[in-house]
């Protein structure tokens, strides 16, 4: 889901403004109301929520489609998502307060506080300070060590993800690129815990959601006890929905910091507003969460990227702050982020300059991403006064294309497996167990004449493994809520034929960039 986000953020840059009729700064509901159907219209998903705020007022919020096909009940602008990595914002404003309560400097080393934290480079280790663990500038690839939490259901805990960092190898130098990475915001939510005295959700609960009065968000799934207005995750195929499981991870072993969040547009108009109001809050502005100094510092650009080629927007700068992706848009800076979690797709989009908010959340996978990207970029259009542009027919036409050209690379994958010949295979050469240094073992075993590969600490990564050619074989899932995540498995063999370790990569280009199949090496420890 995460990798949808980043292609159609990607895509961004290469679109053209069509120029035509002249529109108005000032939106009404009517006019969001008439962008949000319409999206419903051209992509397939459950359900909507959309909130805007202006001028320091909620102009518009409230809720489209249904919270599950299994109730057919409608959204609202109560209705809880999860929000996924629009919870880094949560994070890294709460290490803001932690600063100005004296606990912490944001240039503080990690290691004063996790002494057992250990990279794979001694230098990057005993210099690795608070913000690197924020600004996806720690030199490691892109979503590295995220199969320890992704899917969900593994036992893997925060001892074992920090102690899985010593086995990372770099892929670039320290501070120099940007690659995006959840595993680290885990380690600055576990500093929160030491730092505090108390869990990353509690510290949530009370510093934030009370203050502002999000009284309907909850820092995790496991909070939730009455489900009557939480959204269900659903999956598209076409145009047909399908429900899938919510992902659920247990605070007790790993907290929510990547992107743990619940919440709804009515509470998400009170964070988007404290944003907008440089911190302050309150009926007059008289409470601070927390001060300008500390916005400036998460909305200052840590790790650059690439700014947009669309000359719609006579883009200059873009880049990574705190939490927060920033850019310029025809000379204002646009502050922003997406979350993904399987079947929950949201947008957060702050225009500090026209004092501006607006949040999308959808809960489907994979068009709530064209929803959320069409519906942000024509309010954000119109409020820059900028001629219209179809971006709902440009997305749709995206993804489309998108999933066909993916689909196109997994089917000639199975055409040639289906017409491999394994007559000659002895498949006890390849059983056995095989271990990683940070993911742990996997077992190889032989089911009905075939190869099955499980994972002993992530039960769901576990299916049928089919010859493909040579030493390679394909591992198709049994979990079907591992969306386009069938892998390669690459044997490595001895001079008799024997494996001794083995490799992976994922076979379609749609697949989630989490499944960091690439990143283990396995090795055979036991037949």
């Amino acid at each position: 889901m995460k990798t949808l986000l980043v292609n159609i953020t990607i895509a961004l840059c290469f679109v053209f403004g069509l120029h035509t009729t002249s529109v108005f700064s000032q939106v009404d509901s009517q006019e969001i109301d008439s962008l949000v159907m319409r999206a419903m219209e051209k992509f397939t998903v459950a359900g909507v929520a959309v909130a805007v705020v202006k001028d320091g007022k909620v102009i518009h919020e409230k809720g489209y489609g249904i919270q599950s096909i299994a109730t057919n009940k409608k959204v609202t602008e109560h209705t809880n998502f999860g929000i996924a990595s629009n919870s880094k914002a949560f994070t890294t404003a709460t290490l803001a307060i932690l600063v100005e309560d004296g606990k912490l400097s944001w240039t503080d080393k990690v290691i004063d506080y996790i002494p057992e934290f250990k990279m794979h480079d001694d230098y990057v280790t005993q210099h690795f300070n608070i913000q690197d663990l924020l600004t996806h500038r720690s030199g490691l690839s892109l979503g590295i060590g995220d199969l320890m939490f992704f899917p969900d259901g593994s036992d893997f805990t925060m001892e074992d993800i920090i102690y899985g960092f010593r086995y990372f190898k770099p892929v670039s130098a320290f501070r120099t690129k940007f690659d995006y990475d959840n595993l680290l915001y885990l380690v600055a939510g576990e500093i929160i815990a030491r730092v505090s005295g108390v869990s990353w959700e509690q510290f949530i609960k009370e510093r934030i959601f009370e203050p502002l009065s999000m009284d309907r968000s909850f820092a995790s799934i496991t909070y939730i006890t009455d489900t009557s207005t939480l959204a269900s995750p659903h999956i598209n195929k076409g145009t047909t929905l399908s429900l899938t499981e919510a992902e659920r991870w247990d605070p007790k072993n790993l907290n929510g910091a990547a992107g743990g969040i619940y919440s709804n547009v009515n509470d998400l108009t009170q964070w988007m507003l404290v944003q907008l109001n440089k911190g302050k809050y309150g009926p007059r502005l008289e409470n601070a969460l927390f001060t300008e100094a500390s916005q400036r510092e998460m909305w200052k650009i840590h790790t650059t990227t690439n700014a947009s080629k669309n000359p719609r927007y006579q883009s200059h700068f873009a880049g990574y702050g705190l939490g927060w992706f920033l850019n310029d848009a025809k000379g204002t800076m646009v502050v922003s982020h997406t979350g993904g979690l399987m079947g929950m797709l949201s947008k957060t989009l702050l225009v500090p300059d026209l004092n501006l908010g607006i949040v999308v959340l959808t809960n489907t996978y994979i068009d709530g991403g064209g929803v959320f990207s069409a519906v942000t970029q024509t309010l954000l259009d119109k409020y820059l006064e900028l001629d219209d542009f179809d971006w709902v027919t440009y997305f749709s036409e995206q993804i489309k294309g998108n999933s066909s050209d993916a689909d196109k690379v997994v089917a000639a994958v199975w055409e040639t497996i289906n017409q491999a010949d394994a007559s000659s295979l002895i498949l006890t050469d390849y059983a056995g167990v095989y271990e990683d240094p940070w993911f742990g073992k996997v077992e190889i075993t032989i089911k009905d004449h075939s190869l099955w590969f499980t994972s002993l600490r992530s039960p769901k990564i576990a299916g049928k493994m089919h010859y493909y050619k040579a030493n390679t074989f394909v591992a198709q899932w049994a979990n079907d809520a591992l969306i386009d995540a069938d892998a390669f498995v690459m044997f490595q063999l001895d001079e008799e034929g024997k494996a001794q370790g083995m490799t992976m990569k994922g076979i379609s280009p749609a697949i989630d960039f989490s499944y960091d199949f690439q990143d283990l090496n396995l090795k055979r420890v036991q037949d």
